[in-house]
């Protein structure tokens, strides 16, 4: 939920580029957080951002009733809520709504978001003659990408519970797991999903991802998980998030179960220290490229590559700002509000895949660790 601090910010940053109203779309297909970050509305609806002298929102939700029961806002925000089928469920006919609901002047600039079609922004282009209609990647939509990589203080609390259930849910995964209680990935991924809304989330932040023994050489296991043994010696892989209020974690796991060949033991370590590596790395101010840049020389040293970014931002959606990888066109550093994961990985054909990912928030300068994922050994 956005407070009233942040919202008159962003709508002094629109007013100051001219942009007299700002349109967020979240429906299957082009889903937008900026709706549920600017209303608490958990999905499928149209947002209307309108700057002046009196800021204010316009929803548009699919759902009437839905939106009533979870709309929230600080007091001196003004926001409308009208059910998207006063506007036959028709975005062109919404922003007409809109410019008329919201009193926005014939030639003012109206910014859609820069995922808009090309074909969709030629009819809003020719919809809205007397209007500006802007489409761009650097836009007003890059600056709320910044703004909603530094948490606010309401978004730290739900991160903290998150993860504090996240914890829980990884204690029970790792109690089962050693009680031999799973016999197939499906076993694993579905008692994560139920012991997830049973401590009262909205479910996963994303498809939770199972590798057994036999398919955890990949990044990302293809399908997510299957009804392949979980059990038996080797490496197998869990990742997952939590979603709770909106936001989501991202943890993952490895389960070491032995006998294993040196090559595996020595993936485990590499691993290891690279993420403490990283963790040790991580600092206020601190270039997110440099921290990457120093995990992957470690592993080029071992002769290994990490074929995957060093971490990410997490929010209200599982990958967001700001990126942790090695690449030049990464100019983020590291403040004070940011939740990140940091996800050091290795991956083999013959031998399996390891990865160990946490959640990190920095506060006051101080790096902190929410979740509690880890390697789990059982020696059989």
């Amino acid at each position: 939920m956005i407070d009233y601090d942040s919202f008159i910010k962003i709508s002094s940053y629109l007013t100051e580029n001219g942009v007299a109203l700002l349109v967020a779309e979240d429906f299957e297909g082009r889903r937008d957080p900026t709706v549920r970050f600017f209303t608490n509305h958990p999905g499928d609806a149209l947002a209307f951002f309108a700057t002046g002298p009196e800021p204010s929102i316009l929803l548009v939700p699919w759902d009437i009733n839905v939106a009533n029961q979870y709309v929230k806002h600080d007091e001196g925000i003004n926001i409308k809520i009208v059910p998207y089928t006063d506007f036959e469920r028709n975005p062109y006919k919404a922003l007409k709504g809109a410019i008329d609901i919201l009193h926005i002047q014939p030639g003012s600039r109206i910014e859609i978001p820069p995922t808009t079609s090309y074909p969709s922004f030629l009819r809003y282009v020719d919809a809205f003659p007397d209007y500006d209609i802007l489409c761009r990647e650097d836009g007003s939509f890059s600056i709320l990408q910044q703004r909603r990589a530094i948490k606010l203080y309401s978004e730290v609390t739900i991160y903290r519970k998150a993860a504090a259930i996240t914890n829980e849910v990884i204690d029970a995964l790792e109690q089962e797991i050693r009680n031999n209680k799973f016999e197939t990935e499906a076993d694993v991924a579905l008692f994560i999903e139920r012991q997830a809304r049973l401590r009262g989330c909205e479910g996963t932040g994303f498809e939770t991802l199972v590798a057994g023994p036999t398919r955890s050489f990949g990044i990302h296991a293809f399908p997510a998980y299957t009804g392949a043994a979980f059990t038996g010696p080797g490496l197998s892989i869990i990742d997952f998030g939590l979603k709770y209020e909106g936001y989501t974690t991202d943890v993952t796991i490895t389960v070491a179960r032995g006998p294993l060949n040196r090559t595996q033991e020595r993936m485990l370590t590499l691993v290891e220290k690279a993420y403490h590596l990283a963790v040790s790395l991580v600092k206020y101010k601190a270039a997110t490229k440099d921290v990457a840049e120093a995990v992957d020389k470690f592993f080029e040293k071992a002769k290994k590559k990490m074929p995957h970014a060093l971490g990410h931002g997490i929010g209200l959606e599982a990958h967001e700002a700001p990126v942790i990888r090695n690449r030049s066109d990464n100019d983020w550093v590291f403040k004070n509000g940011m939740v990140f994961t940091l996800e050091p990985g290795l991956y083999d054909p013959v031998h399996g895949g390891c990865r160990l990912e946490n959640d990190f928030i920095l506060v006051e300068d101080d790096l902190e660790q929410l979740t509690n994922a880890r390697i789990i050994r059982i020696d059989e």
